[in-house]
């Protein structure tokens, strides 16, 4: 076995490497950028190495520094993690060239199925199921056209050399296809260097199925059952489960059986995911193989009880699997939450920020519950436009589905995170959606859940009510802390009693002696409040119920999450609350007539001059962020009065890009 390895990557992927090789006694050693001087993974390893500016192109993608950085430290391997050079075949070339071992497959493998084109090819050769649509080579936008026109809408746009949803896009028209060829061949040549494009048939009411593959070099290969991973916003993963909730034991046969006979078509080792998209009907067509470690290998080793790295480790030094087909067995269910520092409210655009706030739920390993956090961040840490803007991998199991949902559900609630825009919000809410709890998934259940994208969730009045009761209880404690032991409440002597107003709801509560709450009737309720002052968390139990709900002090109550809402509970003396409906509305600023930038980025396109008359859904300008094109379109017939910024100017949230005017 390897006594130092090098991890030439960032972020959690770095961290969670690490962890693995100290278990089994591995030295390892970090790379680093200017950016991330201070990052968790440096801190975590053993030794690290500078290897050069802040953007990836100035770091983590030199392959060159990297293995110096390897020289110099005496490591006699790399694991590349995900992303970066983890799927470049030359640099594993490099690799073995400069006598260092890559923790990966081999260069011929990554070569073959890291292009597109050439994958499907050797996939169907292979015998596996694929997908129609053109390989060739598409050489403009007149090209795509016709060949979507040839294929039948819908078509699916992808950059050969495409990853993590970048280069793609879904064409339902000529017009789509157009653009949709200009924008994936954009991103691929900015994420990938290479901006070949090719067009696919897309099935419609898809779900995502993946296969966990792992191999060795002396011919060994084994599948480790399914991922789903169906829930996704433009082309990327964000919640991911295995099992998944919609196959059955034929079809899952199947699909691994023809997983292992790709991967050792190409003479695959190392841990690999082999990607299908299934209809309806359980059709299951090949989309790709990722020669690397997914982000959402943590579910399948929820379910295995196999850790994939050390897998990845051993195959690498030349070990055999140490088990069979036969042997492999998924127990339980796993579920993984994607959370990104990405605001829900502003259609998941990118934050950027510094953590002021970053408390994870404790972690928990029983028979009955598992709750694990895959991360590369700290309080105080930065999320910055360089990178990929995710912050955790948040992963639950239980011995069955509704209790693994239950699980996250619970643990998205007790995730403290404050200082940038963040989608947990938006990720319980899914947990609470009846459809997801029922598994009836698709590629589309975002775009059909949040038709008008995310804008919060509206709890139920029972849900209102038990919350209006813990506020009304932390508020109780406020006011009698302190206080001589007595039990004596610090109120009014005329008004034992309180209020507390949601949203213009209103409950009325009472007090019944000592913590215990009465409703309007004077019933006393089974509420353990599971607060104090200066708890941010509450952990209340109604009963054998418990909930989690984040606690912020505000004037006259608390700012309460839960389950994706975000309210605020004033608590009064009854008189008050009588009057607060006669209290005015502070009406915001009307901002219609202005363009304003929706995340911190550069401007790369203006498609409009000072003058132009523009029409309802026409392209105004093109923002980049974390390697990510966002077309911003008129939504009105207007006229361009001014332009407050031009190509290449780097704009914060909410700037102004430009003012209109009636036309």
């Amino acid at each position: 076995m390897f006594k130092k390895i090098l991890i030439a990557n960032r972020g959690e992927i770095a961290c969670r490497v690490i962890k693995t090789a100290k278990k089994m006694g591995i030295k390892t050693v970090a790379v680093y950028s200017d950016e991330d001087r201070e990052a968790l993974h440096v801190r975590m390893a053993d030794e690290a190495v500078h290897i050069g500016g802040s953007a990836a192109a100035d770091s983590y993608l030199l392959g060159e520094r990297i293995l110096e950085a390897c020289q110099q430290t005496s490591a006699e391997a790399i694991h590349p993690g995900y992303g970066f050079l983890s799927e470049n075949a030359k640099f594993a070339e490099a690799c073995a060239a400069a006598g260092v071992v890559f923790i990966g497959p081999p260069p011929k493998a990554i070569a073959a199925m890291g292009d597109k084109i050439t994958s499907k090819k050797l996939a169907a050769e292979a015998g596996v199921s694929t997908v129609p649509g053109y390989m060739g080579l598409i050489a403009d936008a007149d090209e795509a056209v016709k060949i979507a026109n040839e294929v039948g809408y819908p078509v699916m746009i992808k950059a050969s050399a495409g990853g993590g949803g970048k280069g793609m896009r879904i064409a339902w028209n000529d017009a789509e296809a157009r653009e949709g060829f200009d924008r994936s061949k954009s991103e691929a040549a900015s994420s990938f260097g290479d901006d070949r494009i090719f067009i696919e048939k897309f099935i419609t009411d898809p779900r995502h199925i993946e296969i966990q593959v792992l191999g060795d070099a002396h011919g060994n290969c084994l599948y480790l059952g399914e991922r789903e991973c169906s829930i996704q916003r433009r082309n990327q993963k964000v919640i991911e489960e295995a099992p998944s909730p919609f196959l059955d034991q034929a079809t899952r046969v199947q699909m691994g059986e023809q997983s292992v006979a790709l991967a050792k078509a190409v003479g695959y080792t190392s841990a690999g995911t082999v990607e299908f998209i299934v209809d309806g009907d359980l059709n299951f067509y090949f989309l790709e193989m990722n020669t690397r470690l997914q982000v959402e290998h943590p579910v399948t080793e929820l379910v295995t009880g196999l850790d994939l790295v050390e897998q990845m480790l051993r195959v690498a030094a030349g070990e055999k699997l140490s088990l069979r087909q036969a042997e492999v067995t998924m127990t339980g269910w796993a579920i993984e939450s994607r959370i990104y520092a990405e605001d829900p409210y502003r259609n998941f655009l990118p934050s950027v920020g510094r953590l002021t706030r970053y408390r994870p739920p404790v972690a928990e390993a029983s028979n009955k519950i598992v709750v694990r956090n895959d991360t590369g961040v700290y309080e105080g840490g930065e999320i910055s436009t360089f990178y990929d803007p995710m912050i955790a991998k948040l992963c639950t199991w239980a011995p069955r589905r509704g209790e693994a949902i239950e699980a996250m559900a619970d643990a998205l609630d007790a995730f403290e995170l404050e200082g940038v825009g963040h989608n947990i919000p938006f990720l319980s809410a899914v947990m609470d959606q009846q459809r997801f709890r029922d598994g009836r998934l698709t590629t589309g259940y975002i775009a059909e859940e949040f038709p008008e994208g995310f804008d919060g969730v509206t709890l139920s009045d029972a849900n209102l009510a038990k919350l209006a009761a813990i506020a009304c209880a932390a508020a109780l404690r406020l006011e009698t802390r302190g206080f001589a032991g007595n039990g004596t409440l610090n109120m009014h002597v005329d008004e034992p009693h309180r209020a507390v107003m949601i949203d213009g709801k209103r409950w009325d509560f009472g007090m019944a002696g000592n913590d215990t709450l009465t409703d309007a009737k004077g019933k006393p309720i089974a509420l353990d409040a599971g607060w104090q002052p200066g708890d941010t968390i509450a952990h209340a139990r109604f009963g054998d119920d418990r909930m989690f709900v984040r606690m912020d002090r505000v004037t006259g109550g608390f700012r309460m999450r839960y389950r994706g809402a975000n309210i605020v509970a004033k608590v009064l003396l009854p008189r008050v609350a009588d009057l607060m409906p006669l209290m005015p509305v502070k009406i915001p600023p009307d901002m219609s007539k202005f363009l304003l930038c929706p995340m911190p980025g550069v401007i790369v396109r203006l498609d409009v001059a000072e003058g132009d008359i523009v029409e309802d859904g026409q392209a105004l300008a093109i923002v980049e962020a974390m390697k990510m094109e966002n077309v911003l379109r008129a939504e009105k017939r207007l006229k361009i009065a001014k332009l407050h910024a031009g190509i290449g100017s780097i704009l914060a949230v909410d700037e102004i890009i430009m003012e209109f005017e009636d036309a």
